[in-house]
């Protein structure tokens, strides 16, 4: 015999959770079905398992951050900010403090936390949960969800959320379930790419500067089409290509383009944000204080030493020469490698390095205002299966968040 039920949600990752509580706090009856052998897999690996929870934005600068689409997200972010999480979790026995006064973590600065105070309030509340359980099919009639399909078992419930995540760290369970599974009843996909990642570079210099970081990098896409597109934050050259912050938010614009182009150009200004002319103001002052001072030692005042040289090299200046004996071309050429550094985004390792995934199921099929299929009754969605990503810094898991407890109020 199959157990009824209100409520099941598929997925227990950060946003099944917390929809699943949402319900059972509701009196629902409520079943949580996970395909690995433990819940919460991504969520204990995210931010180096620190677990950046959020962040103390408006909903307004929150949403901006989303680009176009981040409209979709006003009604859960009105329902359930970062203050609404910040106390869900304080109630739940889970301290969180935000030591830069922007990104929120818990206290313990352990995702462990997390995880087991979600836990607790799931046994609190009286959730079934169930791992190891693959969801094959969701179940309907006559346009209305009656349950879920496992390998070894039918469930019936009127209603289901989907909160499988996307493609990225299929190591952590990531195989695209929830786009198959809301597929079948009619839902529509979005192109779908890896985001949040280190990036791979045609230029080999990169593997020469890998001891330093440079903080506040600027890069812009160096496309006719495309120069609006650009970050700036903390970088990191590897042996491969480049990392750090301001690469894993740039990597969600820079995917698509690849599989578009192939290869996609950029400009890198490394000298936190300053142009020809104040460079140039820059290396006179550093030459008058030194007159002895060599082109690699004058531009070691403006970046580390190793990166220093290969912009020498790149610019085809002599390391060992003189400000004043450096010919006014050659000069003039690595000023401007050092405004705007180029490079060559070839590639990236694929969702297999990807933290989110870019693309998800189509948001105009999705009611904002209670995250309900569109298509079909008691069918709701919540977290990364959706069209909607963000940079780093907690706002993919306060929109995980934010979108399940809007999802598990079950509203018609």
């Amino acid at each position: 015999m199959s157990k009824n039920y209100d409520l099941i949600v598929v997925g227990a990752g950060a946003a099944g959770m917390i929809a699943a509580i949402r319900a059972a706090r509701d009196a629902k009856s409520v079943l949580l079905l996970e395909k690995l052998s433990q819940i919460g897999a991504k969520l204990k690996a995210t931010g180096g398992g620190r677990c950046n929870l959020t962040n103390t934005l408006s909903n307004e600068d929150f949403m901006a951050k989303f680009g176009r689409d981040g409209r979709f997200m006003q009604d859960a972010l009105n329902n359930f900010n970062h203050k609404n999480l910040i106390e869900f979790f304080k109630d739940i026995g889970v301290e969180t403090h935000a030591p830069d006064g922007f990104r929120v973590f818990p206290t313990s600065h352990s995702s462990a936390t997390i995880i087991s105070g979600l836990t607790e309030e799931m046994q609190r509340v009286g959730i079934d949960v169930l791992c190891s359980q693959k969801v094959e099919k969701i179940l309907s009639e006559e346009n209305q969800i009656t349950g879920i399909q496992t390998s070894t078992e039918t469930f019936l419930a009127p209603c289901v959320i989907i909160a499988t995540g996307g493609l990225g760290y299929p190591v952590l369970g990531a195989e695209g379930d929830g786009y198959s599974l809301a597929s079948e009843l009619g839902h529509k996909t979005t192109e779908l790419h890896p985001a949040m990642m280190p990036l791979r570079t045609k230029e080999e210099w990169v593997q020469n500067c890998r001891a330093d970081t440079i903080a506040k990098a600027e890069l812009r896409v160096d496309m006719k089409k495309h120069k609006k597109l650009k970050a700036s934050g903390d970088l990191i050259f590897t042996k491969s290509g480049i990392r750090g912050p301001v690469v894993l938010d740039f990597a969600r614009e820079i995917t698509p383009l690849i599989s578009k182009y192939g290869e996609v150009p950029i400009l890198l200004n490394l000298t936190k944000g300053m142009n020809e002319e104040q460079i140039t103001k820059h290396l006179k002052e550093e030459a008058l204080k030194n007159q002895d001072a060599t082109m690699h030692e004058l531009i070691s005042t403006l970046l580390p030493t190793p990166l220093a040289l290969e912009l020498c090299l790149l610019s085809e200046v002599g390391p060992d020469a003189k400000l004043k004996t450096t010919s006014g071309g050659a000069r003039a050429k690595l000023i401007n490698y050092l405004a705007w550094t180029p490079l060559t985004i070839t590639g990236h390792d694929g969702f297999k390095m990807a933290m989110i995934t870019r693309g998800g199921i189509v948001l105009k099929e999705i009611d904002p205002k209670t995250m309900q299929s569109k298509i079909i009754d008691g069918l709701y969605f919540c977290g990364e299966v959706m069209n909607l990503d963000g940079p780093c810094g907690g706002y993919n898991l306060q929109w995980s968040f934010a979108s399940g407890y809007l999802a598990g109020e079950l509203k018609n």
